[in-house]
């Protein structure tokens, strides 16, 4: 095979990005370990909004924005009708926490503010449906993750529920090859730092869990991170594999 045959049957990973400190982490750790080639789009800092119709898989990350927020952030819309017109065409789909509101949204389910942000290493438990999902059953019943945010969502149309947490019944769908979570199993160390100094996240800490809520979060970070870790390669493994084995869509051309 040729080096443009090569280049030619690579698979392309798109990952939609609302703020440089919200990578995908361990999950691009995944992506590069497979020879999947990543493609950033850092919305928020006005990078053009790639077509997805022309990618292998889709990765939407989180962000302060809210997805209600098109005034204040005019990509937002274009952003729901791109991911709709993915999910519709069968395009494999990923979404975490901001990225599976807008995966929500995209389909025509409200997203609102919650009662109370939800903040801290928390457990999420699978729904009868999870724990037979091909994508979430390899995790456990119930296992530790990190949440961060405010904003909850109603599930779509046709969407199965997946997971649940005490504070959020809607933790985790799916609707055909997309996936939305609420939740985080992707960031590291360096990555939940650079979260203490965002002014949105800092309020959303100190309303949950006080001025000094970081230094026990932090340590409750260090107590459950390989255990979030293995869950998160775990996790992301398996919806590859899905998406590779039912949904994948090669880019035109």
């Amino acid at each position: 095979m040729t080096v443009d045959a090569v280049e030619r049957d690579r698979k392309r990973a798109v990952v939609l990005q609302h703020i440089a400190c919200e990578p995908p982490g361990i999950y691009e750790d995944v992506l590069v370990s497979r020879g999947i080639e990543v493609v950033r789009a850092e919305l928020d800092e006005g990078d053009p909004l790639p077509d997805l119709l022309q990618a292998n898989f889709v990765v939407a990350m989180g962000g302060p924005m809210s997805v209600n927020d098109e005034t204040g952030h005019a990509w937002i819309a274009d952003e729901k009708r791109q991911i709709a017109r993915a999910v519709a065409a069968g395009v494999p789909f990923f979404g975490v926490c901001l990225g599976a509101q807008l995966l929500a949204a995209s389909l025509g389910a409200p997203v609102r503010a919650g009662d109370a942000p939800e903040v801290g290493i928390l457990p999420v438990e699978l729904t009868e449906a999870g724990r037979a999902d091909p994508v979430l059953s390899g995790l456990a019943e119930s296992f530790p993750v990190l949440q961060w945010h405010g904003d909850t969502f109603e599930l779509p149309a046709g969407a199965v529920h997946l997971g649940r947490s005490d504070a959020y019944a809607n933790q985790a769908f799916r609707v055909g090859g997309a996936y939305g979570i609420q939740f985080h199993l992707e960031v590291t160390g360096e990555m939940l730092e650079e979260w203490s100094t965002v002014p949105a996240y800092v309020a959303s800490l100190q309303a949950t869990l006080g001025d000094s809520g970081f230094e026990a979060l932090s340590r409750a970070f260090d107590r459950a991170h390989v255990e979030m870790a293995n869950s998160a390669r775990g996790l992301f493994e398996a919806w590859l594999d899905q998406s590779q084995r039912e949904f994948i869509q090669k880019p035109a051309g």
